[in-house]
């Protein structure tokens, strides 16, 4: 046993040995009656597809990036992704992460700080950065490299628009975690790095609130920070053959572990609100190319009207104009469908500037990143209207394997 490996099951006081077996622990989400309570709605762990991608988005966000400590082996590795498994499958429906009540007065491998709050559609999405196969100078960390997704390739610089940290940048293992409470979400992560303690060290994470675009017709577009509808043609997450065609990756795509995954793209986007409050409102709306107030396309009248790129006014200028973010994201200007499922965020103030650090931290599912969203974002960086008022700040690109059978754990095909 590796040294890494003793850590993983000694430092964490024995929670990871007892989660994966399932032992030990308090199955309760609540008292009797719980089923009736606000917050009580579960969203299946297992399946086809991993969880949080066509789910329909929850209020809030909490994502986490991950780096594996040197010394760590492959089996370590695989150990805490069962451990991670057997820790979402309670999650998620709603029961505690371990005992409670340990006799003898152990520490409890639950604290309690989620009990009584019920799960709140909690889904945990997991995926792999390139890194987790090659390091940078092309090592071969973990005996993965021969499974390094072809499409798992580093996002290019996208000129002026990218003023990128590194430090809140990739990372071996990134985990999506969605829910309608704020404190469901701090627990699954607090559960995460306990259970990974002496394998893993936390990277960088996201406090998101309010999606900045549904992702089923049973949701009304929401706003983002600078007060515009946002997604209205966002794909559906309940139209299979849409997700088939832009979301799952295929067998004919490769490598055969990726089968029925997906590919998730995070962009941290942060809005220069003090110049975008100093914007008319004319000038906003031709920036996106609709109506602030009812999110019509400049073209149209009400929210869902085709965008009619043709339309021109009476001088022969186009209505919808060329520079607009709307005109140039579309399908029919870019040839790019991507299922986004982005948050807002407020990060409190820039101590430099003084200003609100504040924007979208974008996420988007697809079938190929490098002919989805590098090709659309080249497109954009060059001359989208909205690059006046934004700054990327972050990036990562994180493989998303397939969905978790009743007897699989999450990566099984990737490390066995």
């Amino acid at each position: 046993m590796s040294l890494s490996r003793r850590r993983f099951l000694t430092g964490a006081g024995g929670t990871a040995a007892a989660l994966a077996i399932g032992a030990g622990c308090s199955t309760d989400s609540g008292p009797a009656g719980a089923a009736a309570r606000p917050g009580s709605t579960t969203v299946p762990f297992e399946g086809e597809h991993q969880a949080g991608v066509t789910t329909a988005t929850q209020q809030r966000l909490l994502f986490v990036a991950f780096d594996v400590l040197p010394g760590t082996q492959p089996a370590d590795l695989s150990l805490l992704l069962q451990t991670w498994t057997t820790l979402a499958r309670r999650l998620t429906q709603g029961q505690t992460a371990g005992n409670t009540a340990p006799a003898g007065g152990a520490p409890p491998d639950d604290n309690g700080e989620a009990l009584g709050l019920g799960p709140n559609s909690l889904t945990m999405t997991f995926g792999f950065g390139r890194s987790l196969f090659v390091a940078t100078d092309g090592t071969d960390r973990f005996g993965l490299a021969a499974k390094l997704p072809a499409a798992l390739q580093d996002i290019p610089s996208f000129g002026s628009l990218d003023v990128l940290d590194p430090q809140r940048s990739n990372g071996d293992i990134g985990v999506q975690i969605c829910c309608d409470d704020p404190q469901v979400a701090f627990h699954a992560v607090h559960h995460l790095a306990r259970t990974s303690k002496g394998v893993l060290t936390a990277r960088w994470s996201q406090l998101g609130f309010g999606p900045s675009s549904s992702t089923s017709t049973k949701q009304t577009t929401p706003r983002n920070l600078m007060g515009f509808k946002d997604g209205t043609n966002n794909l559906n997450g309940e139209d299979r053959a849409a997700m088939t065609e832009a979301v799952w990756v295929g067998a004919s795509d490769g490598p055969a572990w990726m089968t029925g995954g997906t590919y998730l793209v995070a962009r941290r986007i942060r809005i220069l609100l003090e110049v975008w409050d100093r914007a008319s409102l004319t000038d906003q709306q031709t920036t996106f190319g609709r109506k602030k107030l009812n999110g019509a396309p400049l073209s149209g009248s009400t929210e869902f009207d085709d965008l009619d790129l043709d339309n021109k006014d009476r001088d022969g200028v186009p209505t919808i104009p060329l520079t607009a973010h709307v005109r140039l994201a579309h399908p029919t200007t870019s040839g790019v469908k991507l299922l986004r499922r982005g948050y807002n965020y407020a990060d409190g103030i820039d101590a430099v500037t003084g200003q609100l650090d504040s924007g979208l931290f974008f996420i988007a599912f697809q079938r190929n990143p490098a002919t989805q969203f590098v090709e659309l974002q080249q497109q954009l960086a060059h001359v989208d209207a909205l690059n006046e008022y934004i700054k990327h700040t972050s990036s990562a690109l994180f493989a998303v394997p397939p969905g978790v059978a009743a007897d699989g754990w999450i990566g099984r095909s990737l490390f066995e």
